[in-house]
């Protein structure tokens, strides 16, 4: 029986990058994943969360428990996204929110099925290399807070990028120091959200790499939009790109 997943694209993934949600597609049915998705999936509530709003995220998130509830014969199925911020959210921020309520069976049950993109192919599927991946240069990596800090995700988006041809990693300085964007924090504290995208851009440029990768589409938003300003050399993609790049 194949391995089969249901896919959550986050808000900003449909809105401002669906290339990018497109492209995970294409890399887990390369390896043979049985894709599905379902239509009236939403948000996962991290927005509202992380602005106070306790109540409305948690009525977002349920929700997103009763999208993903996966059928009564089929609980090994996972649930697999692009973004490790909307998967730390699910994983961590739903045990307040639905600590002693009805919903705290179903919510532990979406939380062992979900699984950021790149821990889903090393961690779960074993799978360290896409075959046909290719993209010529030198690429620096950026790792999200929420990859790091909530998921543990470190080694794995690495193996998978250092197992595209053509393709050389090149280590940045503090590649695990926040980006700045940070969701509202952007917004509130503009100034200082700015320098840190400047630190992380110079630290990126040091290393001579052609482009910035990450497993999060928040942060490279966040960094692309100050290389544009500034007209840097440099581009950012989200590991998805990166592993459907040629073929």
């Amino acid at each position: 029986m194949p391995t089969t997943a249901d896919i959550f694209i986050p808000c900003f993934v449909d809105q401002l990058y669906p290339a990018t949600a497109l492209n995970m597609v294409k890399v887990l049915e390369r390896v043979g994943v049985q894709v599905n998705y379902n239509p009236d999936q939403t948000c996962c509530g991290q927005p509202a969360y992380n602005a106070g709003y306790q109540d409305q995220s948690r009525a977002v998130a349920g929700k997103f428990l009763q999208d993903f509830a996966a059928p009564a014969q089929d609980q090994q199925r996972f649930i697999v996204s692009p973004s490790a911020s909307c998967v730390g959210m699910v994983r961590n921020s739903y045990n307040e929110l639905f600590a002693g309520t009805a919903q705290q069976p179903a919510c532990g049950a979406v939380q062992r099925r979900t699984h950021e993109l790149t821990e889903f192919l090393v961690d779960v599927l074993g799978i360290t290399a896409i075959p046909g991946a290719r993209l010529e240069g030198k690429y620096t990596y950026h790792d999200s807070c929420s990859a790091l800090r909530e998921c543990d995700i470190r080694p794995q988006p690495r193996q998978l990028l250092d197992g595209v041809a053509g393709l050389e990693r090149i280590e940045m300085a503090e590649t695990s120091t926040c980006c700045g964007f940070g969701g509202t924090f952007a917004v509130k504290f503009e100034a200082i959200s700015v320098a840190m995208a400047q630190q992380k851009v110079e630290h990126a440029l040091d290393t001579g790499a052609n482009f910035i990768v990450s497993t999060d589409v928040s942060c490279l938003m966040h960094l692309e939009s100050y290389i544009k300003r500034e007209k840097l050399p440099l581009k950012c993609l989200h590991v998805a790109d990166v592993l459907a790049s040629g073929w």
